[in-house]
């Protein structure tokens, strides 16, 4: 379980990407599913209550992640997107020491077992 509080909004679009990140993440942010596909209004809708806040678009490497990925950045510029390989395609498939890595990166923090 996440033991310290952060004031960072992770987007990503299923239940199994929030689930895998939960797991390895040594801070509580907002982790917000889009659930598949999703609409201008309805981005805005759902992240609306966070605009003060860093938001970090992590979608998987496919079509549909390049679309809400196209969305968010019209919406939200100033969003940080990180990125999965595209051989594992999804968040949900890369393995957690990967993903360690990446959210690293942006200096959020990982539980240390997943770090390299």
């Amino acid at each position: 379980m996440a033991n310290v509080f952060s004031e960072k909004v992770i987007l990503v679009e299923g239940r199994s990407d929030k689930l895998q990140l939960l797991r390895l993440l040594d801070e509580s942010p907002e982790i917000i599913c889009t659930n598949g596909t999703i609409s201008n209004v309805k981005l805005e809708e759902i992240l609306s209550p966070y605009d003060d806040l860093p938001i970090y678009a992590f979608l998987d490497a496919d079509k549909s992640g390049e679309q809400i990925r196209s969305i968010v950045r019209k919406e939200y510029p100033e969003a940080i997107h990180l990125y999965t390989n595209p051989m594992y395609c999804e968040v949900a498939n890369t393995p957690f020491k990967v993903l360690a890595s990446i959210l690293k990166r942006v200096n959020i923090k990982v539980k240390k077992e997943f770090l390299l």
